[in-house]
């Protein structure tokens, strides 16, 4: 589309656009891109392309760039060196990690915040009532955008007015307007930074089907395997200021990883060999060193500090030392739960059993965390009473994160909690511990308030484990943190000897760590001896076979109801409808010649019921049509 008038920008980018090949269907090419950040490469010498099918997750640590490569692709940073190309008016969505919206904001009105071209002229115009933009709206059908956006919120099962107020909105509801929003916008490339962050397990379903079944290239950065293995079919892999591209599933690309990490196994094998009859020839101390003497030592002592710095850098195998429970740990009897007129759940009861690994699942303000909140005692039910144990030690590891002075460093703080840590059953240091859970004595002096989402979101989870309790509670622990920090927790947590409830949105990551599952559903909690899939197969199965029933129900009561020809009540129909139709097609008529005349008197309403108009038009020719096929 070109630009139509001054003042309105109808592309976002800062930089130059570039013609790209169209052979390849190329729409996108980045080389040698580097970034640094706090006088550090955060990454450097990035060279891809992107093709108008491809769908490609970046995988990687967090701090390693991934959010931030999102952020000059969709040019809202400035990448310090290297080159972008896109395809000529390219359109590109991009979903913020964290969705942000103007003061006083509503879900109407977020759809005009965005700086899509189309949305723009949008805006413009709902503004200014200009009749030129109106042509080009008109011309170009870009009511569809707000058409589009409206049946996305009803897709995404949000049900609130438009005109609701966004700080009014919970963290998955704000999500889901920025989801639709995102998918509305008809972009040839969508840019997602962590899209499941804050949803439900229906709601990510439904955006993973979208996500799979739409036309458009797809850069996404999560860490929902469910959705890297059913969606993308190239992954990008950000370790430090290395860059990986595997073409091929997500699957693949952890068979590949495997591979790498077992040649890198082998590698340090060779050079702690190397190492080691180094170290006995500098034991040996000769009198005189030749200058090539000195070179070999020089090398070892280098040698020596790499191996050093890659064994800091391995991933540690966690154990948990946890206290012993005792024959109580703890009971839930009758508890029940409201907020205001309603009821999240009532007349729950439990008792936990040792070794319980147990996933808390339902759906967005459906009373998880409330939940959580009680067995933890941070809140009291309405009704009934909860029991802990006399020996029962709980740790708990919301979604809010912990208070934490910013001013203080990384080190000074766990040694805060504890200065040494009983890890597999021998006493490390607090700082060998960091180093295990990827917090190199580099980052010991960070202050908190420097960390990134995920290093502080890290860093509070392994503050919590360090007390040694028997009893998880964890509240979607899963949330900005990398696949190599979730599989630490993986790991964790399923040889952890304790109790764990969890909630989670993470499927793989409820398969993984827990065997059964409380359901939340409407008012009432029920218990599962299933894993979440086996559990999502029968649920899957049920609605189906509800689904059949009904439809085989309707199309009993049809076949009944149904005679041949009509009736009088639908002939009488037929001769109101031929009068209806008549009426309103002059009506939208008149309406198309008012907007031709230049008048600008009342417009938005004659705007509104234009689109009223039609809409009953097409309703009542669609029942016209029904009842004379039935006739003929």
């Amino acid at each position: 589309m070109k630009k139509i008038q001054e003042g309105i920008s109808l592309a976002p980018w800062t930089r130059e656009e570039m013609s790209l090949p169209s052979k390849g269907m190329n729409i996108l090419s980045v080389s040698n891109l580097g970034k640094r950040m706090r006088g550090q490469s955060l990454f450097s010498s990035l060279t891809f392309g992107l093709e108008d099918n491809e769908k490609v997750g970046i995988v990687g640590k967090n701090g390693s760039g991934k959010s931030t490569l999102l952020k000059i692709l969709s040019s809202l940073e400035k990448e310090d060196e290297g080159t972008l190309s896109f395809k000529n008016n390219l359109k590109i969505a991009y979903l913020a990690q964290n969705t942000t919206y103007g003061k006083d904001a509503t879900i109407r009105s977020f759809l005009y915040e965005d700086n899509n071209a189309d949305v723009q002229i949008l805006a413009a115009y709902r503004k200014n009532r200009d009749m030129h933009l109106l042509e080009v709206i008109n011309r170009e059908d870009l009511w569809a955008i707000e058409r589009r956006y409206e049946g996305m919120l009803k897709e995404f099962r949000l049900s609130k007015d438009l005109d609701t107020p966004m700080d009014r909105l919970s963290g998955g509801e704000v999500k889901k307007v920025a989801l639709a929003r995102s998918f509305s916008l008809g972009a040839e490339l969508m840019l997602f930074d962590e899209p499941t962050n804050h949803l439900d397990i229906r709601t990510i379903e439904i955006l993973e089907k979208k996500l799979a079944e739409m036309k458009a290239a797809l850069i996404l950065v999560t860490h929902d395997r469910h959705i890297l293995s059913a969606v993308t079919n190239v992954i990008f892999e950000l370790d430090g200021t290395r860059f990986y591209r595997h073409v091929g599933t997500f699957e693949s690309y952890l068979e590949n990883r495997a591979e790498r990490r077992r040649l890198y196994e082998r590698e340090m094998e060779r050079k702690e060999n190397i190492l080691r009859r180094e170290l006995e020839w500098l034991k040996r101390e000769p009198k005189a060193r030749t200058g090539k003497d000195k070179g070999r030592k020089e090398r070892a002592y280098a040698l020596m500090e790499e191996v050093k710095r890659e064994k800091i850098e391995e991933k540690g195998n966690f154990e948990s030392n946890a206290r012993r429970l005792g024959k109580k740990i703890l009971e839930i009897k009758g508890v029940s739960k409201s907020y205001g007129e309603r009821t999240l759940f009532k007349d729950f009861s439990f008792s936990f059993n040792k070794g319980m690994h147990i996933g808390l699942i339902g759906d967005n303000g459906s009373g998880k965390s409330t939940l959580l909140d009680m067995i933890a005692g941070r809140l009291l039910p309405d009704e009934g009473a909860i029991e802990k144990g006399e020996n029962t030690e709980i740790s708990y590891f919301d979604q809010i994160g912990k208070h934490i002075n910013g001013n203080e460093t990384v080190l000074s703080y766990m040694k805060d909690i504890k200065e040494n840590v009983d890890y597999g059953g021998k006493l490390i240091s607090i700082e060998k511990f960091l180093n295990i859970f990827s917090f190199p004595s580099e980052m010991f002096q960070t202050e908190i308030g420097s960390l990134s989402g995920g290093e502080r979101r890290r860093l509070e989870l392994i503050s919590s484990l360090i007390t040694g309790p028997n009893m998880l509670l964890l509240d979607e622990p899963t949330n900005d943190l990398d696949l190599e920090t979730m599989e630490n927790l993986e790991d964790f947590i399923t040889s952890f000897p304790g109790v764990v409830l969890l909630t989670s949105h993470d499927r793989t990551f409820l398969d993984i760590t827990t065997d059964f599952l409380f359901v939340i559903d409407e008012d009432s909690i029920s218990f599962w001896p299933y894993t979440y899939t086996e559990w999502k197969e029968m649920r899957d199965e049920k609605e189906k076979s509800e689904k059949e029933r009904r439809e085989k129900k309707d199309k009993e009561t049809r076949a009944k109801r149904e005679k041949k020809g009509l009736t009088f009540k639908e002939k009488k129909e037929m001769e109101l409808l031929e009068k209806e139709i008549a009426e309103l097609e002059q009506e939208v008529k008149s309406i198309e010649d008012y907007f031709s005349s230049g008048s600008y008197s009342d417009l938005g309403e004659k705007e509104r019921r234009y689109e009223e108009v039609k809409t009953l038009l097409e309703e009542k020719s669609n029942r016209y049509l029904d009842l004379l096929e039935k006739e003929g």
